[in-house]
């Protein structure tokens, strides 16, 4: 059963709905941003730039090994450590020599960040690093570092949620050490037996 057609409606009806629209559009205040001039408001984690914490970097090689676009470039080399006590043997540790990310090729997924064990990679809201040159977009360690100081501190944890692993264990341990401490010692001067006092 074919429906009825629709009723022809008021002619000119849809212009004058238009015509609404601007009017309405036109008495509101208009809304620019005054980029450079005025920084826009960035949610707090933000996703700019890669920040690099150099002291947590152990050159694993993971966040590089990770990276689907492969835009992460690491070099290192080994040092032998001194023993840390009389009689130990000597341990080599990887010291990084550059550390640098290729910008042009990254796709800001994130993947380098989250499988980072030791936390030495971090987002910054920093989003103006435009270049005239394409080949200028790898930045090295130190700019990487640079954004470190940018990166916004985490949120606090839920009021009603638990502590961090981590922190509790040392705490743990700070209260064990300072009972330890608060501790009196006492000494017996008892004679040993068989000795005349």
């Amino acid at each position: 059963m074919p429906s009825a057609p629709a009723s022809p409606g008021i002619p000119g009806s849809g212009l004058a709905k238009g015509l609404a629209v601007t009017l309405r559009t036109m008495m509101r205040k208009t809304v620019t941003a005054q980029y450079p001039d005025v920084q826009p408001e960035l949610a707090p984690r933000t996703r700019g730039v890669i920040g690099l914490f150099e002291e947590n970097c152990t050159v694993c090689m993971l966040c590089a090994r990770e990276c689907p676009d492969w835009c992460i470039y690491i070099d290192s080399h080994k040092e032998t450590v001194p023993p840390a006590a009389p009689g130990g043997r000597e341990r080599q540790r990887n010291v990084l020599d550059r550390f640098a990310i290729d910008f042009a090729l990254c796709m800001y997924c994130g993947i380098c960040i989250e499988v980072c064990p030791f936390d030495a990679l971090f987002w910054s809201p920093e989003f103006e690093y435009a270049e005239t040159d394409i080949r200028e977009l790898t930045h090295e360690r130190d700019k990487l570092r640079e954004w470190m100081w940018t990166v916004p501190a985490p949120p606090a944890l839920d009021a009603g949620a638990e502590e961090p692993k981590e922190i509790a264990a040392a705490r743990r341990t700070a209260d064990k050490l300072r009972q330890t401490e608060a501790r009196p010692v006492t000494r017996t001067d008892t004679p040993e037996e068989g000795k005349a006092p």
